[in-house]
């Protein structure tokens, strides 16, 4: 006798290869999560690496600052004599014009130095803010997909993938701005 086909049964096979389906799109969220977090752990090194520089290098060059200040004060103390000692007609120190000519050249290569900190401190500060932009769009793009899996919504997984190209984009401007 022929064998009666129970109905539910494909039924029971289609919910099942519909969950299996789901099951595998949440693995995808995971996946594609972690490498998110892994870019923003990245972006966020590099970004903090680049304060750090942009610091040092301002302090840098504000000692640097410092230290033009103090030959300018060296300077001025050597002309202040020169011109009390000529306004009184007495004779200058042997040395004294040499020290003018030596302060006003070490200044010169001061200031080229302290400038060329600052410059590079500022280039540091860029670098970080494009870094610190990635790490934001990296962590909202985190928390869309969080949403995606507890809304089960694949629409907010694609809006968080969309985020994560501009997370990128920040990450690579990081890298290549001067």
């Amino acid at each position: 006798m022929e064998e009666l086909e129970d109905p539910t049964e494909r039924l029971k096979e289609t919910m099942e290869a519909a969950e299996e389906k789901k099951e595998r799109w949440t693995l995808y969220v995971a996946m594609s999560t972690a490498i998110i977090a892994v870019l923003a752990a990245i972006a966020g090194m590099m970004g903090n690496h680049h304060a750090n520089e942009a610091m040092l290098e301002q302090i840098s060059s504000s000692d640097k600052w410092a230290y033009y200040q103090s030959k300018s004060i060296k300077a001025e103390l050597a002309a202040s004599t020169a011109q009390i000692l000529t306004s009184l007609d007495k004779p200058l120190p042997a040395d004294n014009v040499q020290k003018m000519a030596k302060y006003e050249k070490d200044k010169a290569e001061i200031k080229e130095k302290a400038e060329e900190e600052e410059n590079s401190s500022a280039a540091h500060m860029r670098k970080h803010v494009n870094f610190s932009k990635g790490v934001t769009i990296f962590q909202i793009a985190i928390a869309i997909s969080a949403i995606a899996i507890l809304t089960r919504r694949k629409v907010m997984w694609y809006a968080s993938m969309l985020l994560s190209v501009g997370g990128c984009v920040y990450l690579v401007l990081g890298y290549l701005t001067k």
